[in-house]
């Protein structure tokens, strides 16, 4: 039981990544705090994980800044204080070629990505600091370290994430908080069924054809699963994780090998 005990928030948590890692913590004896636009999937969600009181959803939209900081303090409140803040909610939006992107675009991208990423970060530390003991996980992307066609805006996002959590465990390592950030490769979650094709058909292939390539440029040739990354995330939360700071972990299969 790693986390035995651990209060986590986790943004995006009701899928993908996001319920891997909820799934993976619980199991853990950690307990959650999922933030998604619906709640009617949180309800699911949560009926789903069998969790009980160790499980709780909160509604709002993280490009909302008033209901992202609210998640934050309701979760601290319902707890009584927050040692995990996992900052998982995020996409990559609108995807065109760089002479085709509209400012509305790439703004939604950096709020989606980044001000989602600051504004939870921001708010939660505090609590962490009093303290003297904390985690914050970004998950980030392997496009966070290089980048692909018509993925400027989202590429750009995450590398200012990554910057995000070099900057702050070098402020916060002092007072035992550790930030880090994961850069999955592909993971085939239901965001990439069900957005994956305009992905796709904006690199001008289909769906699995963009799997393949992705795939391709591992060393394992295939996609990452949720379990692999979630695994990473508890390392990251748990006390094993404590010398580990300012760092992007890549979970990609060796495709970005730094």
């Amino acid at each position: 039981m790693k986390l035995a005990g651990k209060i986590a928030a986790i943004t995006g948590g009701t899928a993908g990544m996001g319920r891997g890692i909820a799934e993976a913590f619980l199991a853990e004896g950690g307990k959650v705090a999922l933030f998604a636009r619906n709640p009617e999937k949180g309800a699911k969600v949560l009926e789903e994980l069998g969790a009980g009181d160790n499980a709780i959803f909160i509604a709002g939209d993280v490009m909302e800044q008033a209901d992202l900081e609210g998640f934050i303090d309701q979760t601290i409140a319902h707890f009584g204080t927050l040692d995990i803040l996992v900052n998982n909610a995020g996409g990559a939006g609108d995807l065109q070629p760089l002479v085709n992107l509209s400012d509305h675009a790439f703004d939604e991208a950096m709020k989606w990505n980044v001000y989602s990423t600051f504004w939870a970060t921001r708010r939660a530390l505090p609590t962490m600091i009093a303290k003297g003991d904390g985690r914050v996980i970004n998950i980030s992307s392997m496009e966070g370290k290089h980048g692909k066609p018509v993925l400027t805006a989202y590429s750009a996002a995450k590398h200012a994430v990554n910057g995000m959590t070099k900057s702050v465990a070098r402020e916060v390592g002092v007072n035992g908080v550790t930030v880090n950030a994961i850069c999955p490769g592909i993971v085939i979650t239901d965001i990439i069924k069900n957005n994956g094709p305009a992905t796709a058909k904006a690199m001008g292939m289909e769906l699995d054809e963009m799997i393949a390539m992705f795939a391709a440029d591992s060393a394992i040739k295939r996609p990452n699963t949720v379990e692999e990354v979630a695994a990473v995330a508890v390392l990251l939360a748990s006390a094993a994780g404590a010398g580990i700071t300012g760092q992007q972990i890549s979970v990609d299969g060796g495709t970005a090998q730094y």
